[in-house]
C-alpha cells in the first residue's frame, strides 16, 4: 500500500493527509464486531480540505475522519478515492478504513490561524462521518465541539443514524453557529436497500432519525440521491419515498439521478449484471463510455415526473443540478486541496 511508504519519515506528496508518512500508521485493527472490515489508525497531519476551484461541490471545505466506508453503498461516488491508497474502489473501500485518530486535535489548530474566515464546513461529502466505525472511535463529538467554540458553521450529510447520539451537541453548537443536517435516503425498498447499500442502517431507522433531529428543531433536508434509472424511478415508488419523506417531519428535498465515475462504474455494473442482468444493457445506453451523468433527455423526463410530486406533498425541493455555486471568499492560508468527488449539499 502507498500509504505505508518504502522509508520511515519520507513524505509521499501524492498520499491523502494523514497518509503521507510510514509513522503517520499506528496500527491496523480487526475486531470480532466488526467482522470483515480493517481499520487503519492514523495520526493525521492536516483536518480541513479545501474544495479545488471549479468543483461543482456548493461548499468551500470539507473534513473527512474516516476514508473507505463500511456502509459498502454500490454507487457511492467516493469508490475512486480509494485507489489513492493502492487499494481498489470495490471490497476494499467497503472493508478498509482509514480513521484519523486525532482529526478533532489537527482541527482545532488550524481553525485557530488568524488566517482562517470561519467558512461553513461539511461532512460527509466524501466518506460517512457516521458509518459504523464512528460508533467506536467516537470522532464526531471533538470535531463539532471544535467548530462549534471556533465560531464556524457546519453542515454534516449523513446515511447514519449515530447522528442522533449526537443531537444534544449539535443543538447546544446551534446556539452558536449555523448548523445544517441532511439525510441521505435513496432506497425505500427494503430489498433493494439491502442488497445495494448491504451497510447501511433501514430505510425506516433513517426517517426515524430525520423526525428526531426535526423535533430537536433542526430543518432537515433529505438527499433523495441517487434516483436509479428503472428500479427507484417509478410514479410509485417516488411518490411512496416522498410521502414518508414528508411524513418523517423533513423541511426540504434535494434529488437527482445517478452518477456513474469511472472509479465506480466497474462495481456497480458488476452488482447490475449480478443482481439485475435485465437492466445492463439499458444503462450502459445510459452511461455509454466514460459518460458520467444520466443524459440530459432522462433528467428532463425525471423532473417532468418529481414536479408534480413535490408540488402535492408540499414539499420544499430541488434538483440536483439547480443548486446554485456557493460563492467563493479568499482563500485562508491552510492545508493544500485534496482531490474531491462532485457532492452537492
Amino acid at each position: 500500500m502507498r500509504w505505508q511508504g518504502q522509508e520511515l519519515g519520507v513524505a509521499d506528496e501524492s498520499a491523502l493527509p494523514g497518509m503521507e508518512q510510514l509513522n503517520g500508521l499506528v496500527r491496523s485493527v480487526t475486531t470480532p464486531e466488526f467482522a470483515g472490515i480493517t481499520f487503519h489508525e492514523v495520526m493525521a497531519r492536516s483536518a480541513l480540505n479545501r474544495v479545488p476551484l471549479g468543483s461543482r461541490m456548493t461548499f468551500d471545505w470539507t473534513v473527512n475522519p474516516y476514508r473507505g466506508c463500511s456502509h459498502a453503498c454500490v454507487y457511492c461516488f467516493a469508490r475512486g478515492t480509494h485507489t489513492y491508497l493502492d487499494l481498489d474502489g470495490g471490497r476494499d473501500f467497503d472493508s478498509q478504513v482509514v480513521v484519523k485518530l486525532n482529526v478533532a486535535d489537527v482541527l482545532r489548530r488550524e481553525l485557530a490561524k488568524g488566517s482562517w474566515q470561519h467558512e461553513q464546513v461539511t461532512l460527509g461529502t466524501n466518506t460517512d462521518p457516521y458509518q459504523r466505525a464512528e460508533g467506536r472511535y467516537r470522532l464526531m463529538p471533538g470535531i463539532i465541539d471544535a467548530l462549534a467554540a471556533s465560531g464556524t458553521p457546519l453542515a454534516i450529510l449523513t446515511k447514519g443514524t449515530l447522528l442522533r447520539r449526537d443531537l444534544p451537541l449539535l443543538r447546544d453548537a446551534a446556539e452558536h453557529i449555523d448548523v445544517e443536517l441532511a439525510m441521505s435516503i435513496a432506497i425505500f425498498d427494503d430489498r433493494l436497500q439491502q442488497s445495494i447499500e448491504p451497510g447501511t442502517p433501514s430505510t425506516a431507522a433513517r426517517l426515524a432519525t430525520v423526525r428526531a433531529a426535526a423535533e430537536a428543531g433542526f430543518r432537515v433536508r433529505v438527499f433523495l440521491m441517487p434516483i436509479l434509472p428503472h428500479l427507484t424511478d417509478s410514479l410509485e415508488s417516488l411518490d411512496d419515498a416522498l410521502t414518508r419523506i414528508q411524513e418523517a417531519g423533513a423541511h426540504s428535498v434535494i434529488w437527482g439521478p445517478l452518477h456513474l465515475r469511472a472509479g465506480v462504474k466497474p462495481w456497480f455494473f458488476a452488482w447490475l449484471e449480478r443482481e439485475h442482468p435485465e437492466l445492463v444493457s439499458s444503462y450502459r445506453g445510459l452511461f455509454p463510455g466514460a459518460a458520467t451523468y444520466a443524459p440530459k433527455a432522462y433528467r428532463q423526463w425525471l423532473a417532468k415526473r418529481m414536479r408534480p410530486l413535490v408540488t402535492a406533498h408540499g414539499l420544499r425541493a430541488r434538483a440536483e443540478d439547480e443548486l446554485p455555486p456557493r460563492p467563493r471568499a479568499s482563500a485562508p492560508l491552510v492545508p493544500r486541496p485534496v482531490p474531491q468527488p462532485a457532492m452537492l449539499f
